[in-house]
């Protein structure tokens, strides 16, 4: 079967079950596959463009093929630079560029502590709050919006649990 891609852009603005609830309502319009390997369907959504051009997608189905599992990939962006090339980050990847965001500049961070803690309650950002400078690491719009999907994507896996709460507790021990 062929991959299909598609444009999909929300605010991701609300309370955290209308969000998850949106994200899986445009995942279950995906078409059913016809068995494994080159049978099964095949997605990538386009969620995020960043500044650079480059895009934030959601390729499904994720190599574990949970329910409506998805992997959170940034074009052209290496999270291994010491490693096999790998587009998708892990969390570890996050929790280290921003200790060392926080390191470069405890009040820099403190500010980008606060847009992040706004994305985790699922609250608007403005363009000002997306493009904190630092030296170090990945930009902070890439960080910011790629934790928006992984947020949503741990809300969809563990739903039943703490959601989106696991990764938010690693930030906030950075």
């Amino acid at each position: 079967m062929a991959e299909h891609q598609i444009n999909f852009n929300f605010d991701a603005v609300g309370d955290r079950n209308k969000v998850r609830m949106e994200v899986v309502n445009e995942l279950s319009k995906e078409e059913p596959g016809q068995g494994k390997k080159d049978l099964a369907s095949r997605y990538t959504y386009y969620v995020e463009t960043l500044n650079d051009g480059n895009r934030i997608y959601l390729r499904r189905p994720a190599n574990l093929h949970n329910g409506f599992d998805f992997v959170v990939g940034v074009e052209n962006i290496n999270f291994n630079p010491n490693g096999r090339r790998r587009s998708y980050p892990k969390h570890d990847d996050i929790i280290i560029d921003l200790t060392e965001k926080k390191k470069e500049s405890s009040k820099k961070y403190r500010q980008l502590y606060s847009v992040l803690e706004k994305v985790y309650k699922c609250e608007s950002i403005s363009a000002d709050e997306m493009f904190l400078t630092f030296k170090t690491g990945f930009t902070t719009e890439l960080i910011i919006k790629t934790l928006k999907w992984l947020f949503i994507e741990q809300d969809i896996r563990y739903w039943n649990y703490s959601g989106r709460d696991m990764l938010w507790n690693a930030i906030k021990n950075v």
